[in-house]
């Protein structure tokens, strides 16, 4: 099968991407989904839209990617329910809780993995589909090596992302709109930082992707799906880039320089990038949307349409659905386990002499950077295909030299961690919101950093061993393009760092979470033990602050020791 996916944040656009060629479509309703701004669908709008698509032979594919607090799942089931009687084809999942939960009462519920679920392996594929997804959305960051490694070795469909926006970001890694704005991209809230202004240019905003250059490969190589980024897009621009996609697949071939111009014309910012595909990673992969875009647009619009073909597919008919929605399960551990007080440094030089002095059991050194004084090792936040083979030679020669500990944030990673013979911790980076999510790594797992983004009263809810970190500048971006600066400044003059791990970029908060003077309220949030995040601090300020946490100094006074 050879699908061609198009995005629809109306029931306009569903319209436009049906007119026009699409084979199946994507929506969100009014709730959990990552385009919570688009006008999505009602439940009335969802029944029309079924009917709509399955009788002219389209799928509908509904978006529930968002991450799930506890207190979430009952009305998010509901809604699942909901789309399973309706006739929705697949559901398009990022939080892994939700997905188990989805087996249990709706076995024969197919479920697509988001790219939220960043996975950008073959090892993250294979445990996608234990998890039962039919479907992963992969990173859109693989190189054509790495998709077509992803495609050959993937037991479960592949789907990616040829023309669109995108995240500089690496999907489901970035907080920079929930730390600084209060807007989570996690809960479908993004407020598009990424477009602003810092140090005076546009270093985090990239061109639209587009791959239509590249289609017969795409093909060739076996992904199943090719999907258009756009919910928030015009009826307009749905139609007109569907429309091209469906004769390039069709023709089974790669878009002509008139069609490039043509789709830059629908829409662009200075034009389009092939840049992570192709291995061109630069600063060509930089733009924003000009007036010269804008106007362009605006004659496409006043000229007069190409007419419409016909496309003729079967009526899809699905079988009747008679599953019951269980209660949600109750969540308890099965193995009661203790988290362990740890630290991740990134410099060697600011570990203290002895750690144990302060509490911590586990300190932690980037993999690149590891020495033995520490015990466990970070691993890289990304490891594609061509990247597994020296990750595992460097996991072996740390292990080697006296590391016991792996803090993994990727669930494509934990069989590179267990190869190498670790103790495996649940690094921030695997989103793990509630206590659904928590059991699913439970077995892999002796603990689980859980995600920054959470409140204390959620923290409580989940009942795993668990860390939160309580000290450090948050990791907000996890970059593939560097950005070519050591800081970023905003028009607010905060400055947020840059650092680097496993050889990307990585973008720090500008200010550090500092709760060395919220014991009390810590300790009625449970049972879970303390995780620092040390970056840009020398050896004396980080002795400094651990002290702070010692004696439970206030914010104010602690500050004032440190300067």
């Amino acid at each position: 099968m050879t699908e061609l996916l198009a995005p629809a944040g109306s029931m306009e656009a569903l319209i436009a991407a049906v007119e026009n060629g699409a084979d199946a479509v994507y929506f969100g309703t009014t709730l959990f989904n990552a385009r919570m701004l688009a006008k999505n669908f009602s439940r009335d709008a969802v029944r029309e839209a079924v009917t709509y698509c399955h009788q002219r032979g389209v799928r509908c594919y509904v978006t529930m990617n968002t991450l799930l607090g506890d207190r979430m799942m009952k009305d998010a089931m509901n809604q699942v329910e909901f789309l399973y009687t309706v006739g929705v084809d697949a559901l398009i999942i990022a939080d892994l809780g939700l997905a188990g939960e989805i087996r249990r009462s709706f076995p024969d519920f197919p479920l697509h993995a988001s790219t939220q679920c960043s996975a950008h392996n073959v090892d993250a594929v294979r445990y996608l589909k234990e998890l039962g997804f039919t479907r992963a959305v992969v990173a859109r960051e693989l190189s054509r090596e790495d998709l077509e490694t992803v495609c050959k070795n993937s037991p479960i469909e592949i789907e990616a992302f040829v023309h669109g926006a995108l995240c500089v970001s690496q999907s489901g890694q970035c907080l920079l709109s929930s730390f600084i704005g209060g807007r989570s991209g996690n809960r479908g809230e993004c407020a598009q930082p990424c477009r602003m202004l810092y140090n005076g240019k546009y270093p985090l905003s990239l061109k639209d992707l587009s791959l239509a250059r590249h289609m017969p490969e795409l093909i060739a190589m076996g992904v199943t799906s090719f999907k258009i980024e756009g919910r928030m897009k015009s009826p307009d621009y749905v139609g007109k880039v569907t429309r091209i996609f469906r004769t390039l697949i069709d023709e089974e071939r790669g878009a002509s320089d008139e069609e490039m111009r043509y789709l830059a014309e629908v829409f662009s910012r200075q034009g389009f990038t092939d840049g992570y595909y192709t291995k061109t990673v630069n600063a060509a992969m930089l733009g924003i949307r000009t007036e010269k875009d804008k106007e362009a647009s605006r004659q496409l619009e006043s000229r007069p349409d190409a007419p419409k073909k016909t496309f003729k597919k079967d009526a899809i008919i699905l079988p009747p659905r008679e599953h019951s929605l269980l209660p949600p399960a109750k969540v308890t551990p099965s193995v009661k386990k203790r988290a362990q007080t740890s630290a991740r440094f990134y410099d060697a030089a600011t570990i203290p002499d002895d750690p144990r002095a302060y509490g911590i059991a586990i300190v932690y050194l980037p993999l690149d950077r590891y020495n033995k004084k520490a015990n466990g090792v970070v691993l890289p936040p990304v490891i594609f295909d061509s990247e597994r083979d020296a990750v595992a030679d460097a996991l072996k020669r740390a292990r080697a030299a006296g590391a016991e500990h792996a803090l993994v944030g990727n669930i494509g990673h934990i069989a590179l961690a267990k190869e190498a013979g670790f103790v495996l911790h649940g690094d921030w980076r695997l989103n793990i919101q509630s206590g659904y999510t928590a059991k699913v790594f439970e077995e892999d797992f002796a603990d689980l950093l859980l995600s920054p983004e959470l409140i204390l009263p959620q923290i409580r809810d989940i009942p795993f061993a668990k860390c939160v970190t309580v000290y450090g500048r948050q990791i907000l971006m996890t970059l593939e393009k560097p950005v070519g600066y050591t800081t970023l400044t905003d028009r607010t003059k905060a400055v947020f760092p840059i650092l680097k791990e496993g050889g990307r970029d990585i973008l720090l908060n500008s200010l550090p979470t500092y709760m060395a003077d919220k014991k009390a309220e810590l300790q009625k949030a449970g049972d879970f033990a303390y995780h620092y995040l040390f970056t840009t601090e020398g050896k004396q300020e980080t002795l400094q602050i651990l002290n702070a946490y010692q004696k439970g100094w206030t914010t104010k006074k602690a500050v004032r020791r440190i300067k």
